[in-house]
């Protein structure tokens, strides 16, 4: 860093947290938990939305949003090097909003699934935020903030589900379609208002739409494969075909990087140990604690129905006050580790973080009955799912230089969101063992939901084992922060 850019940003950081800083910690907050808010809304409004159209396919509502963000992460990360963060970050917004707004207007299923698709091009949004916040804020807010980045899902989970619960008791699975094309909306405004856009570029580059073609179609063809499965058959024919090819594509993808002159994700920052471990590590555990979600929320919102469904039954209100015991731990634990990030390695953080989730989860494959046993679930498991979603993006930043950091951020989510649809197609598959199909819906058994919890159990536990592979990494303050941190914001 240069004498000139450090002067300017010591006193910034004497200046202390302006009422700009936190329009702008604001604004990107909000383009963050746009993410869990909408997965939120959209996992329990799919209960509703298998039911009003009758489909055992209910799992692409939520799904088919995560394949696209998959697809398109890749070249949103690289044109935010080139381009610029903040345009990319409103351009996105602008497809979620038209997505939105078709899923809000549609009249059948497919029509539904098509607006949830489009709507997922927002999906980016979160890594190229995560990457604007190291450059536009001064280093010692950097880690802060970053952990309340990360953490937004406690915030979301805190609030959401009274949200969501007064939109679908309310107005059913349609009020809370337009809930999220209302939001997206507001977004796009007050990224376009508030966020400046940040200088650090790629000096020289061009986009890679050869390799991100090949990434973006292996990666969806495998995810697309898991997904059919089970009605494919785990042995088939046409299983193996999707497999095969997305992880012929993908060898390509690795071909073609090695040999061009402007990759999309440069092998050399692959290879190197600091940062795939933490990749791996984060990946995995942070797809644990979201794919849970899933059963949870179908554990709660399913009916009860003798022999047939062994769902709580319960309003989504209700599911509300029961879960906000773990809002609250996920919000505090989230705001505890900025500020231990700057004083406890964060490998420790991770292991911590990583087993309290198993341990909850795994006293959730058993107490998962009443409202008093998912309460104590929480209490065990909030705390280490705050840990692991707010250290994530810490560890990035100690991993990596700012010009890395949004290609950085851009492969831990869509690693996330690659184990994320993963995982949470296994839970379906799970979860589906010894179900029954009524009127053409999925209904689970007690013995499905155990059998999630127990998987996220080993996911969490599987994570905690990865961290040790992590190499010490730098401290948060003595790592490098971006250029548009000298800048009076």
């Amino acid at each position: 860093m240069s004498r000139t850019e450090a002067a300017p940003q010591a006193t910034e950081e004497r200046t202390g947290f302006s009422a700009r800083h936190v329009l702008v910690l604001v604004a990107l907050l909000w383009a963050v938990a746009l993410n869990p808010i909408v997965s939120l809304l959209s996992g329990n409004a799919q209960a509703q939305v298998a039911i009003h159209f009758h489909t055992t396919q209910i799992v692409w509502f939520t799904q088919g949003a995560l394949l696209v963000a998959t697809f398109v992460l890749p070249f949103a990360v690289k044109a935010a090097g080139l381009y610029g963060k903040k345009r990319v970050l409103v351009i996105v917004a602008v497809f979620g909003l038209v997505g939105d707004l078709i899923a809000a207007l549609s009249s059948n299923y497919t029509m539904l699934l098509v607006g949830r698709a489009v709507a997922g091009i927002y999906g980016a949004a979160a890594a190229v935020a995560y990457a604007t916040a190291r450059d536009v804020f001064p280093r010692r807010l950097v880690g802060p903030a970053s952990a309340l980045l990360g953490g937004s899902i406690g915030i979301v989970a805190l609030g959401g589900p009274f949200l969501s619960g007064w939109l679908l008791d309310t107005w059913g699975f349609h009020g809370a379609l337009w809930f999220m094309a209302i939001s997206t909306a507001l977004c796009v405004v007050i990224l376009a208002a508030f966020v400046p856009e940040s200088p650090v570029r790629e000096e020289h580059g061009r986009m890679d739409w050869l390799g991100g073609l090949l990434l973006g179609a292996g990666l969806t063809a495998i995810v697309y494969a898991v997904g059919q499965g089970q009605g494919w058959g785990w042995t088939s024919g046409k299983f193996f075909a999707y497999v095969g090819g997305g992880l012929l594509a993908l060898v390509a993808f690795v071909l073609v990087e090695r040999r061009i002159a402007h990759p999309l994700f440069p092998t050399s920052l692959l290879k190197r140990r600091q940062v795939w471990a933490v990749l791996l590590a984060t990946a995995v555990t942070s797809a644990a604690t979201y794919a849970v979600g899933t059963d949870t929320q179908l554990l709660a919102l399913m009916p009860r129905i003798p022999t047939i469904s062994d769902g709580l039954g319960w309003t989504a209100t209700h599911n509300a006050w029961v879960t906000s015991p773990l809002s609250i731990l996920i919000i505090a634990s989230a705001v505890a580790t900025g500020v231990l990030a700057r004083r406890v390695d964060t490998r420790i953080l991770l292991i911590v973080g990583s087993l309290l989730a198993a341990v909850g989860y795994g006293l959730g494959s058993q107490l998962h009955h009443t409202a008093a046993q998912l309460i104590i679930m929480g209490l065990v498991g909030g705390p280490g799912t705050g840990l692991v979603l707010a250290v994530a993006p810490i560890m990035i930043i100690e991993a990596v230089s700012p010009k890395e950091q949004a290609l950085a951020n851009g492969a831990q989510a869509m690693l996330v969101g690659i184990a994320q649809v993963v995982f949470t197609q296994l839970t379906f598959v799970l979860m589906a063992q010894g179900g029954k199909v009524m009127q053409g819906t999925q209904f689970y058994k007690d013995s499905g939901f155990t059998n999630g919890f127990w998987f996220a159990t080993a996911a969490c536990a599987a994570g905690a084992l990865l961290a040790l592979l992590i190499p010490k990494p730098e401290q948060l303050d003595q790592a490098e922060v971006g250029q548009a941190a000298s800048l009076t914001v």
